[in-house]
């Protein structure tokens, strides 16, 4: 596992952004873990989690993008860091774009906000967790009748690797159904792994029940 996936999971971990105990999900499930980047919202923890999802683009998005874009209203956030990062940490500097809710009949009308985007556009759109794929889906009907743009990649901040429906998570349909490539700063794989680690045990108060139950819930809910 890379040095920065490493540093993302012990971040959630001290910012108590990823929780362990009983959360039942919106689909009903008793999950042994929840994620919520609510949790980030100082000053600090905004400019740690934009690095993150640089260093996630430099690493995994081949070829030319002219902006990063983030749908509302999570994304807005991680679009403004992860470009602020770009910039700060590997010397790329492109733009922003992020979209309203309601188009505005005043002053700059219109639902995108930032770069005006056309066709010649190649975007990287950033979101926290994905479950269902909605907010992707409906980012993906915006952008076309916003400029009709491509999109090169999208990047997330944990992949639960985790069914929908069916028998694939909502990333592996989205992905098959677009060709649009997915990647995640890390995986609930990941930091299974990463909590594994017994000097981990004293600090943060994961034993191994409670990476059994981890393992047990993806046995039954989980995909490859």
């Amino acid at each position: 596992m890379k040095p920065y996936k490493k540093e993302f999971i012990q971040f959630l971990l001290e910012m108590k952004a990823l929780k362990f105990g009983e959360f039942t999900l919106k689909s009903g499930r008793l999950s042994p873990y929840f994620l919520n980047t609510g949790m980030l919202h100082t000053g600090r923890s905004i400019n740690r989690l934009g690095s993150f999802y640089a260093s996630t683009i430099v690493d995994n998005v081949r070829g030319d993008y002219s902006a990063v874009f983030g749908p509302a209203y999570k994304g807005i956030p991680l679009a403004i860091a992860a470009v602020n990062a770009l910039y700060a940490e590997h010397g790329i500097d492109v733009d922003y774009a992020f979209n309203r809710k309601e188009a505005k009949d005043h002053g700059d009308k219109g639902l995108i906000v930032g770069k005006e985007l056309s066709s010649d556009d190649t975007l990287v759109l950033v979101d926290d967790v994905i479950t269902a794929g909605t907010a992707v889906r409906e980012s993906l009907d915006l952008l076309a009748a916003q400029g009709n743009p491509k999109l090169a990649a999208v990047i997330v901040s944990v992949d639960r690797m985790e069914k929908g429906t069916g028998e694939k998570s909502a990333i592996q349909e989205i992905s098959e159904s677009t060709g649009i490539s997915f990647y995640p700063i890390v995986t609930i794989i990941d930091i299974i792994e990463y909590l594994r680690d017994p000097a981990l045990k004293p600090e943060h108060g994961i034993g191994d029940e409670m990476i059994d139950k981890m393992e047990a819930y993806r046995a039954t809910y989980g995909v490859g």
